[in-house]
């Protein structure tokens, strides 16, 4: 049997069923839009975390450089990691820090205005890791073989 849907119904399925996590932000870096996959991955329920501050999930470290980004991005209606996903350290409910791959975007309004930011994230903890400890004995054997000449 096929279901015909409302488009806002769909998207509300496409978000909360994303295998990645979701979060939508308004302006002031509110969270509104918190899926499964990020409660599963940050440790916040939707509950908890739904107007809550970004601060929840980002490291006391990188605050700053990120909301100096974040109200950037804000005024002038662009962000330069609009497309590119990068790797960067995210914070847990237990407070555990842990690597997270992020894509950003901006989210406009009818008229062209910025109302808010959407992230999706996934976990790379474990590639992050691995990618780390290769480069490390990469290192090592690069000095073996200089040590060798």
């Amino acid at each position: 049997m096929t279901t015909t849907k409302t488009s806002p119904e769909l998207a509300r399925w496409l978000v909360e069923q994303s295998p990645d996590a979701t979060i939508y932000s308004d302006k002031q870096g509110l969270i509104r839009v918190w899926n499964q996959a990020a409660a599963q991955m940050f440790g916040f329920s939707a509950e908890h975390a739904l107007g809550q501050s970004l601060d929840i999930i980002i490291p006391e470290t990188l605050r700053a450089m990120h909301w100096r980004g974040f109200n950037a991005a804000i005024a002038a209606g662009v962000t330069k990691h609009s497309g590119k996903p990068m790797a960067t350290k995210a914070l847990r409910a237990d407070g555990s820090e842990f690597y997270a791959e992020m894509g950003f975007a901006l989210v406009f309004n009818d008229q062209g205005e910025v109302v808010g930011t959407l992230a999706q994230a996934r976990d790379i903890s474990e590639r992050y890791e691995k990618d780390r400890a290769e480069r490390l004995r990469l290192r090592e054997l690069e000095k073996q073989v200089t040590d060798k000449t």
